[in-house]
């Protein structure tokens, strides 16, 4: 699993598997956002086996599936929702942390610096 922290509450990840829920707990996140459709995923690893998981071990989750090229404004509006309400860090994760990168850049526009979106 490769952690990439964007902010000191906002992390973000290629694809995990169940057994990274551990260590995402660890490391102190206590939500985590899935960006991934089923769709794009082996059946292993679908949202509701993933979300059984992390629930399991009391952390948070939450489905938001992007699809890369169409983000949506619904997608943008759940997560920028979830970051608001979240009671700590979050951890998000799609095929290679892109998506989850983007998608919480564009729920901070207007409200962080184009420049420092960007940079990060």
């Amino acid at each position: 699993m490769d952690i990439r922290a964007l902010t000191e509450t906002y992390a973000v990840s290629p694809q995990i598997d169940l057994v990274d829920f551990a260590a995402i707990k660890a490391a102190g996140y206590v939500t985590v956002i899935n960006n991934r459709p089923d769709a794009e995923i082996p059946e292993a690893i679908h949202n509701d086996t993933m979300r059984q998981q992390a629930e399991a071990l009391g952390l948070n989750f939450v489905t938001n599936p992007v699809i890369g090229g169409a983000i949506t404004l619904e997608n943008i509006r759940t997560q920028a929702d979830v970051l608001a309400q979240a009671q700590g860090p979050v951890f998000a994760y799609c095929a290679s942390g892109n998506r989850s990168s983007i998608v919480w850049a564009l729920a901070h526009a207007g409200k962080i610096p184009t420049d420092q979106l960007i940079a990060t």
